[in-house]
């Protein structure tokens, strides 16, 4: 059976197609959710339509960033296989044990480059697109400046490095990204008991949601992508109502302007003295 699901994700980084469908296939799903369970009641400038255009032309250009990203992968994962360099050589690990491996330390990446562009000024100018977004939704989950996803992709390839993973370990955890990302974005409302039990292992939509409330210091917690556990472990887990957040930012950036997609583009680069 692992070796069945090693080959499927294996050869899942040459079916773009099929990699494409799965993500609009999440989206769609959990678009359709949160318009039947939504957590709370979102105020778009002009329509949801309109509000996931914007997103999506962030999303577009994410994807693309990320196709030449995955080249770098596979070229990274073929020579630590050659090399036998990584934690997975180092440790003999089995299929699962490797997929193990390589999904904790990617997790890890992805919230340790989210604590970082919190913590570093210039870089915090790229990230705080994807907390301008006054109305959070599915498709919000995608909403990352390109100076974002190119930092995003160097501490992707650093932990891929050190944790060794072959590319069916890097696939399988970016396709848990996918999805959970578009799960932890949605406004969908769950029931608080079940919402509180999952966070104690995954980034519940609750949880999540704190992360976009707009004032610090809430802003500043919950930086997990997958997994709860580098929150709970590091002490940047929070909790808070849903009624009480606002989505948004509350400094930094015009909240009027938050579906200007040229302006949003431009914002890292401009004088904000």
């Amino acid at each position: 059976m692992w070796s069945r699901i090693a080959v499927f994700f294996e050869t899942l980084e040459d079916h773009p197609v099929l990699r494409f469908i799965l993500l609009v296939a999440g989206i769609l799903f959990f678009w359709i959710i949160e318009g039947a369970v939504p957590l709370i009641p979102l105020r778009y400038k002009k329509n949801k339509l309109r509000h996931a255009v914007v997103n999506f032309g962030f999303t577009i250009i994410h994807l693309i960033i990320h196709t030449f990203l995955a080249i770098l992968i596979v070229l990274l994962a073929d020579w630590c296989k050659k090399e036998s360099w990584g934690l997975v050589y180092w440790f003999h690990a089995n299929i699962p044990i490797t997929i193990l491996i390589g999904v904790l330390a990617l997790d890890f990446s992805s919230w340790l480059v989210h604590w970082v562009m919190h913590k570093n000024l210039f870089l915090w100018r790229f990230h705080l697109i994807h907390h301008t977004d006054n109305n959070v939704d599915v498709t919000t989950g995608l909403r990352h400046h390109p100076g974002d996803s190119i930092l995003r992709g160097i501490f992707f390839l650093l932990l891929n490095f050190i944790s060794g993973a072959p590319v069916y370990a890097v696939m399988f955890y970016q396709t848990l990204l996918v999805l959970a990302t578009a799960f932890t974005h949605a406004n969908i409302s769950l029931p608080v008991w079940l919402d509180n039990a999952l966070s104690y292992i995954l980034i519940s939509p609750n949880m999540h949601k704190v992360h976009h409330h707009r004032e610090q210091p809430y802003t500043d917690t919950n930086y997990g992508a997958v997994f709860s556990i580098w929150d709970r472990l590091l002490g940047t887990f929070s909790k808070l109502d849903p009624k009480d957040i606002r989505y948004g930012i509350d400094r930094y950036y015009p909240e009027e302007k938050d579906e200007d997609f040229v302006k949003l583009m431009k914002f890292p680069f401009e004088n904000h003295e």
